[in-house]
């Protein structure tokens, strides 16, 4: 590791000493903000809700499509969770109010074929997660954040929350939940970022 790399490294355990925050909750080569930047793949799409739908289906035996009433009429969830994106910011305490994913896997009834889930998003984003990491009980399909509902930037109306993996896995304007008999890459992962995206091993990219 050069000496850059060790500075960046240090950086965000450093600020959190300051604060008063346990360093161990940052991720090496990670800064702290305040801030929630954005950063999203192409302009954000138009949102419709009377006609939006999330899915939920491949290698399950009851797919199903929610309509945006239908989904807040399911059990709600609130989950405050440190957040880390591959730009190297992360973002402690946030609180998000969603649907919590292994609820809607469990309604899919999730064949033991499957094992990773792909989310496709409007504008065409995908991200793939192994099935088993969304299992947890502070991933979901996230509405709401700081008690207000998601502004465009952050992925309205619906956003996938996956705080264990870079930010780029939680997926902006969700639409469908498909479940696979493999791993297949999405889009950042098709372009040189890793697979399994794990903040806490640095896994920024393949290379």
């Amino acid at each position: 590791m050069g000496i850059t790399s060790k500075v960046l490294a240090a950086r965000g355990r450093r600020q959190a000493e300051q604060l008063g925050i346990d360093p161990g909750r940052v991720p090496p080569g990670q800064y702290l903000t305040e801030r929630f930047p954005v950063l999203t793949y192409g302009p954000n799409p138009p949102v419709d809700l009377d006609s939006w739908s999330l899915s939920v289906d491949g290698e399950v035996d009851a797919p199903f499509s929610l309509r945006w009433d239908e989904l807040h009429a399911l059990p709600q969830a609130e989950v405050t969770t440190d957040i880390h994106c591959v730009t190297r910011w992360s973002k402690l305490d946030t609180t998000w109010t969603g649907v919590r994913v292994r609820d809607l896997l469990e309604r899919a009834r999730v064949r033991p074929t499957g094992t990773h889930v792909m989310a496709h998003c409007d504008g065409g984003y995908t991200t793939n997660v192994p099935l088993e990491a969304l299992l947890d009980d502070d991933v979901m399909v996230a509405h709401t954040y700081g008690g207000e509902p998601l502004e465009p930037d952050h992925g309205a109306p619906l956003r996938l929350l996956v705080p264990k993996r870079y930010f780029w896995k939680s997926a902006k304007f969700l639409r469908q939940l498909e479940v696979m008999s493999e791993d297949r890459m999405g889009f950042w992962e098709l372009n040189g970022y890793h697979n399994d995206a794990d903040p806490w091993q640095e896994q920024r990219h393949w290379f």
